[in-house]
């Protein structure tokens, strides 16, 4: 059975918003990413275990608030005190994570499924996102990651790159299509590439 994508009924491709007369490549650009597992892995509080001896795809589990830990297939996103978000484009993640955290300290969650990312990449994409949320992201750079809200829908933003700044926005799936309609909206006067 092939997995049908959050965004699949409402994410264009194409130029939208003011592009007339600019140079694409200096739009931003929007596209959905569906080529991550997410797993979110939970210390029990019950746990006495030592988080400095666990590593997932050798990576250190991030200790503190906007952290990530990566490398090119993974990226391990502090989500909250003992609670990480593993992103991988490895289709074995859960059973590398399943080796590194038993059952016994670790709450371990495919969740995979029930979240849409969208990407957007550009010079305009901090000012997009300050439209809608009020994270001060004059100090937020490559590898910091946080959740926020925007108009009101939680999500969590992970820079990934910052030459152009590229962000994934990561939210639930049933909100998915909200975000992206918000997003491509506060994207117009700047005019977008849907990718």
């Amino acid at each position: 059975m092939t997995a049908i994508s959050p965004l699949q009924t409402v994410h264009q491709k194409g130029l939208f918003g003011d592009h007339h007369k600019k140079n694409e490549i200096d739009l931003v650009n929007i596209s959905e990413i569906n080529n991550y597992n997410i797993i979110q892995v939970a210390k029990y509080k019950s746990s006495s275990i030592d988080l400095s001896n666990i590593t997932i795809d050798d990576l250190e589990l991030p200790l503190e608030n906007i952290k990530v830990s990566h490398n090119p297939k993974t990226r391990i996103l502090w989500s909250g005190p003992n609670i990480w978000l593993v992103l991988s484009k490895k289709k074995e993640i859960i059973k590398i994570i399943n080796k590194k955290c038993d059952d016994k300290n670790f709450a371990i969650t495919d969740i995979t499924h029930s979240r849409a990312i969208i990407e957007i990449k550009g010079k305009q994409s901090k000012e997009i996102l300050k439209k809608g949320c009020p994270f001060d992201f004059n100090e937020f750079k490559i590898n910091n990651s946080t959740s926020s809200i925007f108009h009101g829908i939680t999500f969590t933003i992970d820079c990934i790159e910052d030459n152009p700044e590229t962000f994934h926005l990561i939210t639930l799936r049933s909100f998915g299509e909200s975000l992206y309609h918000h997003i491509t909206d506060s994207s117009l006067e700047f005019g977008y590439v849907g990718v």
